[in-house]
């Protein structure tokens, strides 16, 4: 094998094993911007597309997890301002369904509805807020990784992290749904 070829086959290696280690957090962050699927699908696979340019013209990157973290942030803010010149003050109100393959079809139909309530409540929220719970809750990070991949002192996000818990907790108790526990 040529040296640009191995070159090449060991990029592409690297390429595909960060892809495989951070494409849902990635996804999940472009996700709590939008609660759309799909968009959070095309903003992963542009920023992932930016890394692959990156490591194409030989830049070494430090720390691929917050760069990507990062970029897909920066990302859905574009994305955000192209959404808002394309349809106004309004963006388009856009739900994906909660499915479940074991619930009966009543327990199903109730599970959705609450968490159409919940994901409408986390629509309600700051940015920010759906981002820091999203990276805690959904993806399980711990502080000094929110801190990294927001890039924000720990400080600050034990601060941000309470007062969201504290505005959802709000949010859910206004409407009559029981808050779980925060204890994490």
């Amino acid at each position: 094998m040529k040296p640009d070829r191995r070159a090449a086959a060991v990029r592409r290696q690297q390429f595909d094993d960060l892809y495989a280690r951070y494409a849902r957090e990635v996804w999940a962050m472009a996700y709590a911007r939008w609660m759309d699927a799909d968009s959070a699908q095309d903003i992963t696979q542009e920023a992932f597309l930016r890394l692959w340019k990156q490591m194409e013209e030989g830049e070494a990157i430090q720390n691929p997890r917050a760069w990507l973290l990062r970029v897909a942030r920066n990302l859905a803010e574009d994305y955000a301002k192209s959404a808002f010149r394309r349809f106004g003050t309004q963006p388009p109100e856009q739900m994906n369904s909660v499915q479940s393959g074991g619930s009966q079809p009543l327990e199903q139909m109730a599970r959705e509805e609450v968490f159409a309530q919940i994901r409408g409540l986390l629509d309600e929220l700051p940015t920010a807020d759906r981002e820091i719970l999203t990276l805690r809750y959904a993806l399980e990070c711990d502080t000094p990784a929110i801190a990294d991949a927001l890039g924000i002192a720990v400080s600050a996000v034990h601060m941000r992290l309470s007062r969201a818990r504290q505005r959802l907790e709000e949010r859910l108790t206004a409407a009559g749904i029981a808050a779980p526990s925060t204890n994490q």
